[in-house]
């Protein structure tokens, strides 16, 4: 399966106000710590090498 860049989260402004709370009262720190840890339970739960890879070139590009 490739990687999906197509609009896919069924309720995207719950979602992205669900990620804005939890770092809300945070440090700088502490948010970038919290995203990491976020970025590699995703990542194993997706697990394919493949996607993984072609997710971090398309986050590479500027």
């Amino acid at each position: 399966m490739p990687l999906n860049l197509q609009p896919n989260i069924d309720k995207p402004d719950d979602f992205y106000e669900k990620l804005i709370n939890m770092q809300r009262d945070l440090s700088e720190d502490a948010v970038q710590l919290m995203n990491a840890k976020l970025i590699l339970v995703l990542a194993n739960h997706i697990g394919d090498m493949d996607i993984l890879s072609e997710a971090m070139a398309v986050a590479a590009e500027q």
